[in-house]
């Protein structure tokens, strides 16, 4: 009896480690119920963000990106203010940040390809009210790590069905719009022309696009958003400047990143963020290298309206 239970209490759980049996590997990753939750969450932002991300670099405006991104940080301190759960206010902020950048004044006649300054004021309020919230909250805020750098490990089952609700939208939308949207973002001027609403669509994608960017957010943090929303999208774009291949490739390279960001952090001691960030830098080197090689003179410059015939 003695003898047993000393056998039973010598039972520890061991610390995952990396075989030279990738079945086996995988198996261990999958054994979690948080890291299947961790998984699903990353693929239903990875699809939505690699098809928003996309269109952002084609359009040109990674900087009002950029300003929704940071626009989640106030809305999370904001919820956490408020007593409510921080996703509550990274969908708030950003989808209203993202009707608000459309209706800002556009610097010039080619509005979704200019950086207007009115963008970086936005920017700075957003910030700025990030910092009243969090000094307002008067206590320590324990999650402040997670409202800036997310926590992938952390997904519970409803924010996981949050997110496939948001990402069916997202895409289900994109998909009504995308012909008309890519036309207008191709060449606005020739579109107004022939009666496409220019403007409709550009507060359409805005609104997409926050809600993309809340949804990366909850998975990646804030700060490190450009990981799924640009970094897939502008590798793509430097491999191929068609379309069709180069969507595909972007929503692929997300999903590869985020899965292997997620593996490798199961076994090591560094965060998923960290990984993500760096595979998907390592992405997209990889795809400019590509296409210096294929002999492509400005890979990071991406479509041209011919190559959409």
């Amino acid at each position: 009896m003695a003898a047993g239970a000393r056998t039973h209490m010598s039972i520890e759980p061991r610390a995952p480690t990396l075989s030279w049996n990738p079945l086996h590997d995988v198996g261990q990753v999958l054994e979690y119920h948080f890291m299947l939750n961790a998984l699903a969450a990353g693929a239903l932002v990875a699809v939505p963000a690699g098809l928003i991300g996309w269109l952002m670099v084609l359009r040109r405006e990674t900087f009002a990106g950029h300003t929704l991104a940071l626009m989640a940080f106030p809305g999370a301190a904001a919820a956490a203010l408020a007593g409510v759960p921080a996703a509550l206010g990274y969908f708030a902020f950003c989808a209203f940040g993202g009707v608000t950048i459309a209706r800002l004044p556009a610097a010039g006649a080619r509005a979704w390809g200019s950086e207007p300054a009115s963008i970086g004021s936005a920017q700075a309020l957003a910030l700025g009210l990030g910092f009243l919230f969090v000094s307002l909250y008067g206590g320590v805020l324990g999650d402040l790590e997670s409202l800036l750098f997310g926590n992938l490990l952390g997904v519970s089952d409803g924010q996981v069905i949050v997110l496939a609700l948001v990402a069916v939208a997202v895409v289900a939308v994109l998909a009504v719009i995308s012909r008309p949207l890519l036309f207008a973002s191709v060449d606005p001027e020739v579109a107004v022309s022939r009666g496409v609403p220019v403007e409709l669509l550009t507060g359409a994608f805005l609104l997409l696009l926050g809600l993309a960017v809340a949804a990366t957010s909850e998975v990646t943090g804030p700060l490190l958003v450009f990981a799924l929303l640009v970094m897939p999208a502008a590798s793509a774009q430097a491999i191929t400047n068609r379309p069709a291949p180069s969507l595909l490739l972007s929503v692929a390279i997300g999903l590869a990143v985020v899965w292997l960001g997620l593996a490798a952090a199961y076994f090591s001691v560094y965060p998923p963020g960290f990984f993500i960030g760096a595979i998907s830098f390592a992405g997209y080197l990889l795809a400019r290298l590509i296409a210096a090689a294929g002999g492509r003179a400005d890979p990071g410059a991406g479509l041209r309206p011919e190559t959409l015939a």
